[in-house]
């Protein structure tokens, strides 16, 4: 039994290894539940560039880059070179820092709708405060949001994000139903849910509301409802709404300010009296921030006669994150922006191409620099029509199973985003491994 046990242990992978260890100390063996893979989490070692390279050695395409987190790839020089002299100084200190105000100066300067901004430390963070800025401000305490979209873990926030056909209810009147057990009834009661994409069934809703809303909180581009963009018509009456009833129009663009210099609103030509951010604005380090009308943001103003928000954080706006952002953000400029937005272009005009010529019922969907691909025949217009069944769960997994396999890292959604590391080369390879997946999955592999 001994030199059973020895030899079974001794055959296994670092992975495997590693992965019994963070069992017996981490509920599931992770903090992420993003990062699991059956039967064992791959663990990095290193990243550059584009590429990450796992602790067996092998080497993959990122095209997940934290989440959306790291527009510039991995170990980005010039962040690395300004993180480590930072760091050389001081991580995080009782006192304000210069780094902080730079950063501000320089996000404030790519949205005229971005009249103040504070730093918190993820996108999480960023959409609670936002949330209860515009409870702050307007006195009100419901809030409105779209069917399915994922703002991150907040209770409010989270409402209806994992609602399923047994649980959604009617079109005309979505259901708000809570994602973790034991969330609180009244949480339920002051969320008010939308159909994504549907102008004249939003506004009904939002109308029987209209006096208790603080805000209606919109993703143009929601992962979890499908990652198609949201339609004008829809984002005009959003706003249009919000304006006419003295509430709030907050929008998150924790992903989708990649998609444009000044966030993907700006394509819309609106603007939220406040935004959420995240991911990339960080440069790799956990932040998240608050920006908006300057009316708005004075809620959280500390020497106001009369503070409605308070907010602090020990680590918000802590100078490596600050510089580290601040770099990430500058070279990230409105050529870096339509570069890599050509990118996902040719990456999702070549997916397109690549299951017309296999004839697998697949579609593409997404915007900028990112795409993601369904295993249904056309794009999903709102979260039910983005809900898969077992058997579009069943092929996309085997689907990124192939991916992963050919040496691409995706999301598990079948999501994938790009960096400013990538190439056309990335791009065309991603396109052709795909192309075989498919027809694997069209022969029934």
């Amino acid at each position: 039994m001994t030199s059973r046990t020895h030899t079974t242990a001794a055959m296994a992978s670092k992975s495997e290894q590693l992965f019994e260890r963070a069992k017996r100390v981490l509920p599931g063996g992770v903090s992420r539940n993003t990062v699991l893979r059956a039967p064992v989490p791959p663990y990095a070692d290193f990243g550059r560039g584009c590429r990450v390279t796992d602790i067996e050695g092998v080497t993959r395409v990122d095209f997940s880059n934290n989440m959306a987190g790291l527009i510039h790839g991995h170990a980005y020089a010039p962040i690395v070179d300004a993180v480590s002299a930072q760091i050389a100084r001081g991580s995080a200190f009782m006192m304000a820092t210069e780094a902080e105000v730079l950063h501000a100066e320089h996000m404030c300067s790519r949205s005229d709708g971005f009249g103040r901004i504070r730093f918190v430390n993820s996108g999480t963070e960023a959409v609670m405060a936002c949330l209860k800025a515009a409870r702050a401000f307007t006195g009100r305490p419901k809030i409105a949001k779209a069917e399915g979209a994922y703002h991150g873990g907040y209770d409010y926030a989270e409402v209806s994000q994992g609602s399923t056909p047994q649980t959604w209810g009617s079109i005309d009147h979505p259901n708000s139903v809570p994602l973790v057990h034991g969330a609180p009834p009244s949480a339920m009661r002051d969320v008010v849910v939308i159909p994504f994409n549907d102008p004249a069934r939003a506004v009904a809703i939002l109308d029987k509301h209209r006096d208790d809303l603080a805000c209606v909180m919109l993703d143009l581009m929601p992962h979890r409802v499908g990652m198609h963009p949201a339609d004008a018509p829809f984002v005009h009456a959003i706003r249009e709404w919000t304006e006419r009833n003295k509430s709030l129009f907050v929008i998150d663009e924790v992903i989708t300010f990649r998609t444009e210099v000044g966030g993907l609103q700006s394509r819309y030509g609106v603007r939220g009296d406040l935004t959420a951010m995240g991911k990339l604005i960080g440069g790799g380090f956990p932040v998240g921030a608050i920006a908006g009308r300057a009316d708005v943001m004075e809620v959280m103003n500390p020497g106001a006669p009369k503070v409605l928000y308070p907010l602090s954080g020990t680590y918000s706006a802590n100078p490596v994150t600050m510089t580290a952002g601040r770099v990430a953000m500058e070279h990230f400029d409105a050529r870096a922006v339509a570069r890599i937005n050509a990118l996902g272009e040719r990456a999702r005009a070549g997916v397109a191409q690549a299951i017309a010529r296999t004839g697998v019922c697949a579609c593409v969907a997404g915007g900028g620099s990112i795409l993601r691909v369904h295993m249904k025949p056309t794009v999903p217009q709102g979260y039910r029509d983005a809900f898969a069944t077992p058997d579009e769960t069943k092929r996309l997994a085997l689907f990124l199973d192939h991916l992963f396999n050919e040496g691409f890292l995706l999301v598990g959604t079948g999501t994938a985003i790009l960096s400013t590391a990538m190439t056309e080369s990335e791009v065309d390879d991603l396109v052709e491994a795909m192309e075989t997946g498919f027809r694997r999955i069209a022969a029934g592999a």
